[in-house]
């Protein structure tokens, strides 16, 4: 090698180090090789078809019904409410990362995924969740499944989209304990990140920084994405009779009798009809009365009510109701036949919902419903945990 050459590298590599010195002391990043970085999904996840936009479409078996859950009780063939759909593949699939991220709390040990884990059906198997600093919160995370079907969130309704239901637990002090400042400050300086938002939001300049709608948009899509419409139910329900055994026939039919009345707020194939109802049931002991609905709508009448829960999935989201005061589904529905209001406290005078009476059900036909209420389990359409993300940091559940 000739001393030419030797003084040529010699330069080149001194001028590299003054420039990274000089990057490091003006607070710009170097380029940096993202070769092993996440790359996004360009498919759409299962359930969903692309169309020429680049947008997921979703298509199931119910999209052949033309009489959807929202007008009556539900018979076997009905179809579905509308979907919230229409999200590119890889605004869906930078969701699906951001979603699994601690970063996005506050002190980067908390993700959505810490109330929302997959292995429990999208709850976190608490009577009530654990947020910021261990402490314990007042309700039941609730599921997340088929929530793209859904009108109002939270167990009182006060939010009307994704979106706006996202901003709660991100920025409350009990919970992820962040604020937008900082998450955005967070998420710009995470160098992947910003390249995985171009990707997914390629409309906007290149050079620009994340926005916090593009982050709500993100989640929003991915949660969008969690379909579960092909259980043993939905199956039996689309012709495929020998999909349920006859116990479960048995439990399907006290469910939709009009003694038991499960199925006129439970309204098949989502198994909610999205509305309010005052059950009357217990608080944990010790705990005063939730007052649910009535404080953000204002309305006495709603004083203990609560969103009617889809139950799908509802097998792998134990303990129940929002307070998480029953262990198992047997003592769930065991206080459906216990009679009208008998768990309300003393001073209070609720309204209780009407189709809530006194079904006297056996043994044996709270036992069928059981094995109903299991055929409702379909978790084939369960995303993949990210097992690397673009912070760098492991998904926390």
């Amino acid at each position: 090698m000739g001393k030419k050459s030797i003084i040529l590298k010699s330069s080149i590599s001194g001028l590299l180090l003054a420039i990274i010195i000089l990057l490091l002391f003006t607070g710009v990043a170097p380029i940096e090789n993202y070769e092993n970085n996440p790359k996004l999904n360009s498919n759409c996840p299962p359930g969903f078809k692309k169309n020429a936009d680049n947008h997921c479409v979703a298509l199931n078996l119910y999209m052949q019904y033309d009489s959807p859950n929202d007008k009556g009780v539900g018979g076997l063939q009905t179809g579905l409410p509308e979907i919230r759909d229409g999200f590119s593949p890889q605004v869906i699939d930078l969701g699906r990362y951001l979603f699994f991220d601690p970063v996005l709390s506050g002190n980067g040990t908390m993700s959505c995924a810490t109330c929302h884990d997959p292995t429990k059906g999208f709850s976190d198997g608490l009577a009530t969740s654990i947020g910021n600093h261990n402490q314990k919160l007042k309700r039941a995370a609730p599921s997340l499944w088929n929530v793209a079907y859904l009108k109002k969130f939270y167990w009182d309704g006060r939010a009307t989209s994704l979106e706006e239901q996202m901003q709660g637990p991100l920025f409350s002090k009990d919970e992820m304990n962040n604020t937008p400042e900082n998450l955005l400050k967070t998420l710009n300086n995470i160098t992947a990140y910003k390249q995985l938002f171009v990707e997914a939001f390629p409309e906007k300049n290149k050079k620009s920084s994340i926005e916090l709608n593009q982050v709500y948009t993100a989640i929003a899509a991915f949660e969008s994405s969690l379909i579960s419409l092909n259980s043993k139910y939905d199956r039996y329900a689309h012709g495929y009779h020998e999909a349920l055994n006859q116990q479960e026939i048995e439990g399907m039919n006290v469910f939709r009798s009009f003694v038991a009345r499960c199925a006129e707020c439970h309204t098949p194939p989502l198994f909610t009809n999205q509305q309010f109802a005052v059950i009357g049931t217990p608080e944990p002991d010790g705990l005063p009365l939730d007052p649910g609905a009535e404080m953000p709508f204002k309305d006495k009448t709603l004083r203990g009510a609560f969103k009617v829960p889809s139950l799908r999935n509802i097998e792998k989201t134990a303990p129940y109701m929002h307070s998480g005061n029953f262990k198992t589904l047997r003592e769930t529905v065991q206080f459906y036949t216990d009679g009208r209001g008998h768990a309300i406290p003393e001073n209070e005078n609720l309204i209780i919902h009407w189709h809530i009476w006194n079904p006297d059900l056996s043994d044996a036909e709270l036992d069928r419903l059981v094995d109903f209420l299991k055929t409702l389990t379909d978790e084939t359409f369960t995303p993949k945990i990210p097992e690397k993300l673009p912070s760098g940091q492991k998904p926390t559940l």
